[in-house]
């Protein structure tokens, strides 16, 4: 008795809409599938299929059983798969979409490593700002920095990174640093125009949370510009500290008022289920998890 085949026999024959089409699909002679529709009736003791010679449809116990049926079919497919992924060497393209700057100065430096545990992997690597549709535009993973809104994609979690509020030393040698918080207000400020704060920006004080209403005097969709500009003494900023961590080590920045925290962001990589992860892509999910477990900003 073959249960697995007995059914898949079926779910064939219903799909094709015939028992010839069905055994062209299968590569099976008429009379086996046939005959394995039959001993499936027997051992359920119900009639699945009318049969005439012009038309084939579901019984009633049959409108019940396909279902059912395809699903059991289906699960077995996604175990083998799943067994399969883990045995297999990881082979075939990965498409990746990673913040611009993140992704430039943090992970660029990384993929070389990633290839060459992988030789049979290729990527493919797009870098924007912006939040891509992953299944819409056929990616495999994504590296996000924020905070995930709710949806169905999988997530893990790789590292944080807190917003750091600085200046040039040049710049407070001129214009002095702000006193209290209230006073950023007074300051030319850069703005990453993706924040999803705008220009109201919060912190957590000594008594509680507290919000600036900023004025912006340049607004860019990419970090390295603020960070350029404030290097170059033009103004306040308030960017990661996976930018910034290592000019605030060296001097290059100074951080104002840091009393009063900024938000701290997750990173994570993304991807759309963990049903069925090609090893391919699974295997770089691993990759970035143990690469990020121990980061050090600056």
């Amino acid at each position: 008795m073959n249960r697995d085949l007995e059914m898949r026999v079926f779910v064939a024959v219903v799909d094709a809409g015939s028992f010839v089409a069905a055994s062209e699909a299968l590569r099976m002679s008429k009379a086996a599938v046939s005959r394995h529709v039959d001993a499936l009736e027997q051992r359920l003791g119900a009639r699945l299929l009318h049969r005439t010679t012009r038309r084939l449809s579901l019984t009633e116990a049959g409108r019940r059983f396909y279902p059912g049926a395809k699903a059991v079919l289906a699960d077995i497919g996604e175990v083998e798969a799943m067994v399969s992924s883990d045995t297999l060497a990881p082979q075939g393209r990965v498409r990746v979409n990673v913040p611009v700057s993140f992704g430039i100065c943090h992970l660029a430096p990384l993929w070389g490593e990633f290839l060459a545990a992988a030789p049979k992997v290729e990527l493919d690597i797009s870098l924007a700002d912006r939040v891509v549709d992953l299944v819409e535009e056929g990616f495999d993973l994504a590296v996000r920095i924020g905070r995930l809104p709710s949806s169905s994609l999988v997530s893990r979690r790789l590292a944080s990174t807190r917003m750091r509020l600085c200046a040039a030393p040049e710049y407070i040698e001129r214009h002095g640093a702000p006193a209290a918080i209230e006073a950023l207000s007074q300051h030319p400020v850069f703005a990453y125009s993706h924040w999803s704060e705008g220009d109201d920006w919060r912190f957590e004080g000594p008594q509680g949370p507290v919000a600036v209403r900023t004025q912006s005097r340049v607004y860019t969709n990419n970090g390295d510009t603020c960070r350029a500009i404030a290097l170059a003494g033009g103004g306040i900023v308030l960017q990661p500290d996976f930018m910034v961590g290592s000019d605030l080590k060296a001097g290059r920045l100074v951080e104002l008022l840091p009393q009063y925290q900024a938000p701290t962001l997750g990173i994570y990589v993304v991807y759309p289920s963990r049903k069925l992860l090609p090893a391919r892509v699974k295997s770089l999910v691993a990759f970035l998890v143990k690469k990020f477990s121990q980061v050090n900003w600056g």
